[in-house]
């Protein structure tokens, strides 16, 4: 994929993140809750934080590959160095890693 392209396609895929982010919190402010809300807002409460960690974690990824286009390295995988496939990009314009750097990386986090 182009830079153009891929820089296009991450600047949208960011305002949607945005969007996302700013109306779950929005949605979801921090409220004191009575006894009675605690168990029941509990569950909406840690699912919304496990979304807004996860959206927060994609954006990120964004951020990050929109910088490796500034700096000439967009497309080259972080653990090797060769080129990520075109069609991982395709799908993942974010990926950093070709899919065995990727899945080496992954079991290294656990």
């Amino acid at each position: 994929m182009d830079t153009a392209t891929a820089r296009t396609r991450l600047e949208a895929t960011l305002a949607e993140l945005d969007r996302s982010i700013t109306i779950l919190k929005g949605e979801h402010p921090e409220r004191e809750l009575s006894a009675a809300d605690a168990g029941s807002n509990l569950s909406d409460s840690d699912r919304v934080e496990a979304a807004l960690e996860s959206l927060g974690r994609h954006r990120n990824a964004v951020d990050a590959a929109l910088a490796r286009i500034s700096a000439g390295t967009y497309g080259r995988c972080l653990g090797c160095g060769k080129p990520v496939p075109e069609g991982r990009l395709e799908v993942r314009p974010e990926a950093a890693r070709c899919v065995t750097c990727q899945s080496k990386h992954d079991r290294a986090m656990r």
